[in-house]
Protein backbone atom coordinates (compact mmCIF):
# COMPACT_ATOMS: atom_id res chain seq x y z
CA UNK A 1 0.00 0.00 0.00
CA UNK A 2 1.04 3.01 -1.03
CA UNK A 3 3.43 5.61 1.74
CA UNK A 4 0.25 8.06 1.95
CA UNK A 5 -2.43 6.29 1.47
CA UNK A 6 -1.05 4.31 4.85
CA UNK A 7 -0.69 7.53 6.77
CA UNK A 8 -4.29 8.26 6.08
CA UNK A 9 -5.80 5.29 7.42
CA UNK A 10 -3.69 5.56 10.43
CA UNK A 11 -5.36 9.27 10.58
CA UNK A 12 -8.66 7.62 10.60
CA UNK A 13 -7.31 4.53 12.92
CA UNK A 14 -5.70 7.34 15.87
CA UNK A 15 -8.80 9.50 15.95
CA UNK A 16 -11.60 6.62 16.49
CA UNK A 17 -9.30 5.82 19.28
CA UNK A 18 -8.97 9.59 20.68
CA UNK A 19 -12.90 9.96 20.48
CA UNK A 20 -13.88 6.53 22.04
CA UNK A 21 -12.56 7.48 25.85
CA UNK A 22 -13.87 10.98 25.10
CA UNK A 23 -17.48 9.61 24.66
CA UNK A 24 -16.92 7.35 27.93
CA UNK A 25 -15.52 10.46 29.75
CA UNK A 26 -18.34 13.04 28.25
CA UNK A 27 -21.36 10.71 29.08
CA UNK A 28 -20.27 9.17 31.97
CA UNK A 29 -23.65 7.03 31.91
CA UNK A 30 -22.72 5.72 28.68
CA UNK A 31 -23.07 2.13 29.16
CA UNK A 32 -20.65 0.42 26.93
CA UNK A 33 -17.01 0.09 27.72
CA UNK A 34 -14.12 2.16 25.87
CA UNK A 35 -13.01 -1.12 23.50
CA UNK A 36 -17.05 -1.61 22.16
CA UNK A 37 -16.52 1.76 20.98
CA UNK A 38 -13.39 1.54 19.41
CA UNK A 39 -14.84 -1.67 17.44
CA UNK A 40 -17.67 0.01 16.46
CA UNK A 41 -15.81 3.28 15.28
CA UNK A 42 -13.91 0.84 13.29
CA UNK A 43 -16.60 -0.49 11.90
CA UNK A 44 -17.26 2.60 10.71
CA UNK A 45 -14.60 4.04 9.57
CA UNK A 46 -13.50 0.37 7.74
CA UNK A 47 -14.36 -0.66 4.02
CA UNK A 48 -17.83 -2.08 4.30
CA UNK A 49 -19.51 1.54 5.79
CA UNK A 50 -17.42 4.76 4.61
CA UNK A 51 -14.31 3.00 3.75
CA UNK A 52 -12.12 5.93 5.43
CA UNK A 53 -9.74 3.59 6.31
CA UNK A 54 -8.78 -0.17 5.17
CA UNK A 55 -7.53 -2.89 7.70
CA UNK A 56 -4.50 -3.77 5.37
CA UNK A 57 -3.12 0.16 6.24
CA UNK A 58 -2.94 -0.39 10.34
CA UNK A 59 -2.01 -4.26 9.63
CA UNK A 60 1.65 -4.26 11.45
CA UNK A 61 0.60 -2.05 14.12
CA UNK A 62 -2.25 -3.96 15.19
CA UNK A 63 -0.34 -6.98 15.84
CA UNK A 64 1.94 -5.25 17.54
CA UNK A 65 -1.23 -4.00 19.91
CA UNK A 66 -2.45 -7.80 19.94
CA UNK A 67 1.53 -8.87 21.42
CA UNK A 68 0.61 -5.71 23.75
CA UNK A 69 -2.75 -7.03 24.98
CA UNK A 70 -1.29 -10.71 25.74
CA UNK A 71 2.25 -8.96 27.18
CA UNK A 72 -0.04 -7.18 29.77
CA UNK A 73 -2.57 -9.49 30.62
CA UNK A 74 0.60 -12.02 31.05
CA UNK A 75 1.81 -8.99 33.13
CA UNK A 76 -1.23 -8.56 35.44
CA UNK A 77 -0.84 -12.97 36.27
CA UNK A 78 0.99 -13.26 39.64
CA UNK A 79 1.74 -16.93 39.64
CA UNK A 80 1.85 -17.22 43.20
CA UNK A 81 -1.92 -17.11 42.67
CA UNK A 82 -1.36 -20.68 41.42
CA UNK A 83 -0.91 -21.97 45.08
CA UNK A 84 -4.04 -20.60 46.23
CA UNK A 85 -7.66 -21.58 46.31
CA UNK A 86 -8.06 -18.57 43.83
CA UNK A 87 -5.38 -20.55 40.86
CA UNK A 88 -7.12 -23.83 41.89
CA UNK A 89 -10.61 -23.47 41.60
CA UNK A 90 -9.62 -21.54 38.50
CA UNK A 91 -8.27 -24.48 36.64
CA UNK A 92 -11.00 -26.65 37.90
CA UNK A 93 -13.85 -23.97 36.72
CA UNK A 94 -11.78 -23.78 33.29
CA UNK A 95 -11.50 -27.91 33.22
CA UNK A 96 -15.14 -28.52 33.74
CA UNK A 97 -15.81 -25.33 30.83
CA UNK A 98 -13.68 -27.54 28.44
CA UNK A 99 -15.39 -30.81 29.22
CA UNK A 100 -19.05 -28.47 28.43
CA UNK A 101 -17.24 -27.33 25.30
CA UNK A 102 -16.62 -30.79 24.19
CA UNK A 103 -19.84 -31.98 24.88
CA UNK A 104 -21.48 -29.60 23.09
CA UNK A 105 -19.48 -28.31 19.66
CA UNK A 106 -19.57 -32.37 19.52
CA UNK A 107 -23.44 -32.26 19.57
CA UNK A 108 -23.11 -29.00 16.89
CA UNK A 109 -20.75 -30.59 14.64
CA UNK A 110 -23.27 -33.93 14.52
CA UNK A 111 -25.82 -31.37 13.75
CA UNK A 112 -23.53 -30.07 10.53
CA UNK A 113 -23.35 -26.69 11.49
CA UNK A 114 -19.19 -26.64 12.77
CA UNK A 115 -16.91 -27.88 11.15
CA UNK A 116 -13.74 -26.79 13.03
CA UNK A 117 -14.58 -28.60 16.69
CA UNK A 118 -11.32 -27.89 18.31
CA UNK A 119 -11.20 -23.96 17.87
CA UNK A 120 -14.39 -23.71 18.41
CA UNK A 121 -14.50 -26.09 21.52
CA UNK A 122 -11.23 -23.84 22.51
CA UNK A 123 -13.00 -20.24 21.68
CA UNK A 124 -15.93 -21.20 24.26
CA UNK A 125 -13.38 -21.51 26.96
CA UNK A 126 -11.74 -18.10 26.68
CA UNK A 127 -11.89 -15.21 28.94
CA UNK A 128 -10.74 -11.27 27.69
CA UNK A 129 -8.29 -10.56 30.59
CA UNK A 130 -6.41 -8.27 28.78
CA UNK A 131 -9.58 -6.61 27.25
CA UNK A 132 -11.08 -6.45 30.22
CA UNK A 133 -8.28 -5.39 32.79
CA UNK A 134 -8.77 -1.39 32.07
CA UNK A 135 -13.11 -1.79 33.01
CA UNK A 136 -11.82 -4.02 36.04
CA UNK A 137 -9.87 -1.21 37.11
CA UNK A 138 -11.49 1.19 37.08
CA UNK A 139 -14.19 0.11 38.68
CA UNK A 140 -11.91 -1.45 41.77
CA UNK A 141 -13.14 -5.00 41.15
CA UNK A 142 -9.22 -6.01 41.36
CA UNK A 143 -8.97 -5.33 44.88
CA UNK A 144 -9.52 -7.67 47.89
CA UNK A 145 -11.00 -11.31 47.81
CA UNK A 146 -13.24 -10.76 44.53
CA UNK A 147 -9.88 -8.88 42.59
CA UNK A 148 -8.00 -12.32 43.43
CA UNK A 149 -10.22 -14.54 41.91
CA UNK A 150 -11.25 -12.61 39.40
CA UNK A 151 -7.42 -12.38 38.18
CA UNK A 152 -6.99 -16.07 38.61
CA UNK A 153 -10.08 -17.17 36.15
CA UNK A 154 -9.08 -14.52 33.83
CA UNK A 155 -5.35 -15.63 33.53
CA UNK A 156 -6.29 -19.61 33.31
CA UNK A 157 -8.91 -18.95 31.28
CA UNK A 158 -6.29 -16.71 28.96
CA UNK A 159 -3.12 -19.01 29.21
CA UNK A 160 -4.59 -22.08 28.93
CA UNK A 161 -6.48 -21.90 26.13
CA UNK A 162 -3.56 -20.16 24.08
CA UNK A 163 -1.23 -22.96 25.17
CA UNK A 164 -3.70 -25.40 23.33
CA UNK A 165 -3.98 -23.56 20.16
CA UNK A 166 -0.39 -23.35 20.03
CA UNK A 167 -0.09 -26.88 20.74
CA UNK A 168 -2.89 -28.63 18.31
CA UNK A 169 -4.13 -25.36 16.26
CA UNK A 170 -0.87 -23.36 15.39
CA UNK A 171 0.27 -23.22 11.92
CA UNK A 172 3.81 -24.96 12.81
CA UNK A 173 3.99 -28.80 13.98
CA UNK A 174 4.00 -29.25 18.12
CA UNK A 175 7.43 -30.02 17.89
CA UNK A 176 7.81 -26.54 17.04
CA UNK A 177 5.60 -25.52 19.21
CA UNK A 178 6.78 -27.37 22.36
CA UNK A 179 9.97 -26.18 21.34
CA UNK A 180 8.83 -22.33 21.59
CA UNK A 181 7.61 -23.28 24.83
CA UNK A 182 10.84 -24.39 25.91
CA UNK A 183 12.77 -21.21 24.26
CA UNK A 184 10.62 -19.12 26.64
CA UNK A 185 11.25 -20.98 29.65
CA UNK A 186 14.93 -20.54 28.60
CA UNK A 187 14.18 -16.95 28.29
CA UNK A 188 12.97 -16.99 31.93
CA UNK A 189 16.49 -18.60 32.82
CA UNK A 190 18.47 -16.06 31.56
CA UNK A 191 16.50 -12.99 32.82
CA UNK A 192 16.71 -14.61 36.24
CA UNK A 193 20.47 -14.92 35.52
CA UNK A 194 20.48 -11.59 34.39
CA UNK A 195 18.72 -10.16 37.64
CA UNK A 196 21.53 -11.46 39.86
CA UNK A 197 24.29 -9.81 37.97
CA UNK A 198 22.46 -6.79 37.63
CA UNK A 199 21.66 -6.91 41.27
CA UNK A 200 25.47 -7.67 42.39
CA UNK A 201 26.16 -3.88 41.03
CA UNK A 202 28.84 -2.94 38.67
CA UNK A 203 28.72 -0.53 35.77
CA UNK A 204 25.69 -1.96 33.68
CA UNK A 205 23.56 -1.81 36.98
CA UNK A 206 24.39 1.89 37.22
CA UNK A 207 23.78 2.21 33.83
CA UNK A 208 20.50 0.67 33.73
CA UNK A 209 19.32 2.57 36.68
CA UNK A 210 20.18 5.69 35.72
CA UNK A 211 18.39 4.94 31.83
CA UNK A 212 15.15 4.07 33.39
CA UNK A 213 13.81 7.84 33.65
CA UNK A 214 15.67 9.98 31.28
CA UNK A 215 15.99 9.71 27.38
CA UNK A 216 17.25 6.08 26.98
CA UNK A 217 14.49 4.26 28.50
CA UNK A 218 16.67 1.46 28.92
CA UNK A 219 14.03 -0.85 30.69
CA UNK A 220 11.00 0.08 28.35
CA UNK A 221 13.25 -0.27 24.70
CA UNK A 222 14.20 -3.79 26.15
CA UNK A 223 10.72 -4.80 26.55
CA UNK A 224 9.45 -3.54 23.43
CA UNK A 225 12.04 -5.16 21.74
CA UNK A 226 11.26 -8.32 23.19
CA UNK A 227 8.01 -8.09 22.06
CA UNK A 228 8.72 -7.28 18.39
CA UNK A 229 11.40 -9.89 18.45
CA UNK A 230 8.63 -12.46 19.74
CA UNK A 231 6.24 -10.95 16.70
CA UNK A 232 9.07 -11.10 14.12
CA UNK A 233 10.02 -14.39 14.63
CA UNK A 234 6.99 -15.26 12.31
CA UNK A 235 5.99 -14.62 8.62
CA UNK A 236 2.80 -13.55 9.59
CA UNK A 237 1.30 -12.88 13.20
CA UNK A 238 -0.31 -16.03 14.82
CA UNK A 239 -1.17 -17.52 17.90
CA UNK A 240 2.12 -19.07 18.42
CA UNK A 241 3.67 -15.29 18.91
CA UNK A 242 0.88 -14.62 20.87
CA UNK A 243 1.85 -17.19 23.30
CA UNK A 244 5.00 -16.19 23.64
CA UNK A 245 3.57 -12.52 24.32
CA UNK A 246 1.77 -13.83 26.97
CA UNK A 247 4.71 -15.62 28.75
CA UNK A 248 6.90 -12.82 28.28
CA UNK A 249 4.54 -10.61 30.39
CA UNK A 250 4.84 -13.24 32.89
CA UNK A 251 8.54 -13.37 32.98
CA UNK A 252 8.77 -9.88 33.04
CA UNK A 253 6.27 -9.85 36.13
CA UNK A 254 8.75 -11.92 37.46
CA UNK A 255 11.84 -10.46 36.77
CA UNK A 256 11.16 -6.93 37.49
CA UNK A 257 8.68 -7.51 40.39
CA UNK A 258 8.62 -4.63 42.44
CA UNK A 259 11.69 -3.53 41.61
CA UNK A 260 10.50 -1.30 39.07
CA UNK A 261 7.26 0.10 39.27
CA UNK A 262 7.76 2.73 36.42
CA UNK A 263 8.38 -0.10 34.12
CA UNK A 264 4.26 -1.05 34.65
CA UNK A 265 3.36 2.58 33.94
CA UNK A 266 5.57 2.72 30.52
CA UNK A 267 4.26 -0.23 29.35
CA UNK A 268 0.36 0.91 29.78
CA UNK A 269 0.98 4.36 28.66
CA UNK A 270 2.56 2.84 24.99
CA UNK A 271 -0.15 0.05 25.42
CA UNK A 272 -3.26 1.31 26.34
CA UNK A 273 -2.34 4.84 25.04
CA UNK A 274 -1.04 3.72 21.20
CA UNK A 275 -1.08 0.02 20.25
CA UNK A 276 -3.92 -1.96 21.66
CA UNK A 277 -6.73 0.79 20.77
CA UNK A 278 -4.89 0.38 17.21
CA UNK A 279 -5.41 -3.54 17.43
CA UNK A 280 -9.28 -2.79 18.53
CA UNK A 281 -10.67 -0.80 15.58
CA UNK A 282 -8.76 -2.78 13.44
CA UNK A 283 -10.27 -5.99 14.84
CA UNK A 284 -13.52 -3.74 14.22
CA UNK A 285 -12.39 -2.85 10.10
CA UNK A 286 -11.89 -6.39 9.54
CA UNK A 287 -15.15 -7.93 11.10
CA UNK A 288 -17.75 -9.32 8.27
CA UNK A 289 -20.66 -7.84 9.02
CA UNK A 290 -22.49 -9.58 5.53
CA UNK A 291 -21.70 -12.99 7.06
CA UNK A 292 -22.91 -11.96 10.65
CA UNK A 293 -26.53 -10.62 8.99
CA UNK A 294 -27.10 -13.86 7.13
CA UNK A 295 -26.50 -15.69 10.39
CA UNK A 296 -27.95 -13.97 13.15
CA UNK A 297 -29.12 -16.76 15.09
CA UNK A 298 -25.60 -18.07 14.85
CA UNK A 299 -24.78 -14.76 16.99
CA UNK A 300 -27.03 -14.95 19.62
CA UNK A 301 -25.82 -19.02 19.95
CA UNK A 302 -22.80 -18.62 20.20
CA UNK A 303 -23.16 -15.78 22.75
CA UNK A 304 -25.53 -18.23 24.81
CA UNK A 305 -22.82 -20.97 24.67
CA UNK A 306 -19.96 -18.87 26.27
CA UNK A 307 -21.97 -17.56 29.22
CA UNK A 308 -23.49 -21.17 29.38
CA UNK A 309 -20.17 -23.35 29.01
CA UNK A 310 -17.65 -20.58 30.23
CA UNK A 311 -19.59 -18.57 33.29
CA UNK A 312 -21.95 -21.36 34.79
CA UNK A 313 -18.96 -23.56 36.07
CA UNK A 314 -18.44 -20.15 38.14
CA UNK A 315 -21.81 -20.65 39.73
CA UNK A 316 -20.59 -23.82 41.37
CA UNK A 317 -16.93 -23.80 41.21
CA UNK A 318 -16.70 -20.42 43.84
CA UNK A 319 -19.61 -21.78 45.97
CA UNK A 320 -18.81 -21.41 49.68
CA UNK A 321 -15.89 -18.45 49.00
CA UNK A 322 -17.71 -16.02 47.34
CA UNK A 323 -21.02 -14.52 47.48
CA UNK A 324 -23.98 -15.09 44.95
CA UNK A 325 -23.39 -11.62 43.56
CA UNK A 326 -19.46 -11.62 42.94
CA UNK A 327 -20.21 -15.33 41.75
CA UNK A 328 -22.37 -13.75 39.11
CA UNK A 329 -20.03 -10.68 38.51
CA UNK A 330 -17.18 -13.97 38.14
CA UNK A 331 -19.27 -15.69 35.62
CA UNK A 332 -19.89 -12.89 33.57
CA UNK A 333 -15.98 -11.69 34.20
CA UNK A 334 -14.97 -15.27 33.14
CA UNK A 335 -17.56 -15.47 30.16
CA UNK A 336 -16.37 -11.97 28.34
CA UNK A 337 -13.97 -12.93 25.51
CA UNK A 338 -12.35 -11.33 22.05
CA UNK A 339 -9.34 -11.48 21.54
CA UNK A 340 -8.23 -14.81 21.51
CA UNK A 341 -11.48 -15.81 19.51
CA UNK A 342 -10.25 -13.26 16.94
CA UNK A 343 -6.96 -15.31 16.36
CA UNK A 344 -8.72 -18.22 16.03
CA UNK A 345 -11.16 -17.49 13.65
CA UNK A 346 -8.07 -15.98 11.74
CA UNK A 347 -6.69 -19.71 12.11
CA UNK A 348 -9.52 -21.24 11.12
CA UNK A 349 -10.02 -19.64 8.21
CA UNK A 350 -6.43 -19.52 7.06
CA UNK A 351 -6.38 -23.09 7.24
CA UNK A 352 -9.94 -23.77 5.47
CA UNK A 353 -11.19 -25.98 9.02
CA UNK A 354 -13.82 -22.88 10.18
CA UNK A 355 -16.92 -21.93 8.11
CA UNK A 356 -17.12 -18.10 7.43
CA UNK A 357 -20.56 -17.53 9.00
CA UNK A 358 -19.03 -19.37 12.02
CA UNK A 359 -15.86 -17.28 12.34
CA UNK A 360 -18.11 -14.07 11.95
CA UNK A 361 -20.52 -15.22 14.58
CA UNK A 362 -18.04 -16.14 17.29
CA UNK A 363 -16.22 -12.82 16.68
CA UNK A 364 -19.65 -11.17 16.90
CA UNK A 365 -20.36 -12.87 19.84
CA UNK A 366 -17.27 -12.17 21.42
CA UNK A 367 -18.06 -7.79 20.53
CA UNK A 368 -21.65 -8.81 22.17
CA UNK A 369 -19.94 -10.26 25.36
CA UNK A 370 -17.99 -7.38 25.91
CA UNK A 371 -20.45 -4.94 25.06
CA UNK A 372 -22.89 -6.71 27.42
CA UNK A 373 -21.40 -8.58 30.39
CA UNK A 374 -18.63 -6.20 31.96
CA UNK A 375 -21.63 -3.52 31.96
CA UNK A 376 -23.77 -6.53 33.77
CA UNK A 377 -21.08 -7.37 35.90
CA UNK A 378 -20.82 -4.08 37.34
CA UNK A 379 -24.67 -4.02 37.83
CA UNK A 380 -24.22 -6.58 39.85
CA UNK A 381 -21.95 -4.12 43.04
CA UNK A 382 -23.04 -3.51 46.11
CA UNK A 383 -24.47 0.01 46.44
CA UNK A 384 -23.07 1.34 49.30
CA UNK A 385 -24.58 5.04 51.04
CA UNK A 386 -22.51 7.69 53.05
CA UNK A 387 -24.28 8.79 56.14
CA UNK A 388 -26.31 11.57 54.05
CA UNK A 389 -27.67 9.10 52.02
CA UNK A 390 -25.59 9.30 48.55
CA UNK A 391 -24.29 6.48 46.73
CA UNK A 392 -20.98 6.14 47.65
CA UNK A 393 -18.92 5.61 44.22
CA UNK A 394 -16.79 2.25 43.93
CA UNK A 395 -13.84 1.81 45.19
CA UNK A 396 -10.83 1.84 42.88
CA UNK A 397 -10.40 5.89 42.15
CA UNK A 398 -7.60 6.85 43.41
CA UNK A 399 -4.17 5.64 42.91
CA UNK A 400 -3.30 2.32 41.96
CA UNK A 401 -0.61 0.27 43.88
CA UNK A 402 0.17 -3.35 44.34
CA UNK A 403 -1.20 -5.02 47.47
CA UNK A 404 0.85 -7.18 49.49
CA UNK A 405 -0.37 -10.35 47.34
CA UNK A 406 0.73 -8.92 44.27
CA UNK A 407 -3.00 -7.80 42.82
CA UNK A 408 -2.76 -4.22 41.32
CA UNK A 409 -5.09 -1.55 42.35
CA UNK A 410 -6.37 1.12 40.44
CA UNK A 411 -4.74 3.75 40.17
CA UNK A 412 -5.04 6.92 38.63
CA UNK A 413 -4.30 7.65 34.45
CA UNK A 414 -1.32 9.60 33.78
Amino acid sequence: MDGVLVVDALVAVLAVALLAPLAVGLVPRLPVPQVVLLLGGGILIGPQVLGLSSPSGVQVLADVGLGFVFLLAGYEVDLRLAREDAGRRAVVAWAVSLVLAIGVVGVLAAAGLVRAFVPVALGLTTTALGTLLPVLRENGLLQGRLGRYLLAAGGVGELFPVLAIALFLGSQNRLTALASLAAVAVLALLLGLARRVVREGGRLATVIDRGQHETAQITLRATILLLITLIAVTDEFHLDAVLGAFLAGVVLRRWVGEASPALESKLDAVGYGFFIPIFFVYSGMSLDLHSIAEAPLRVALFLVLLLAVRGAPALLVYRGVLSWRERGQTALVTATALPVLVALTEIGLRNGTMLPQNAAALVGAGVLTVLLFPALALALRERREEPGGQPRPPAGRGNRRRSSGGVRKSRKSA
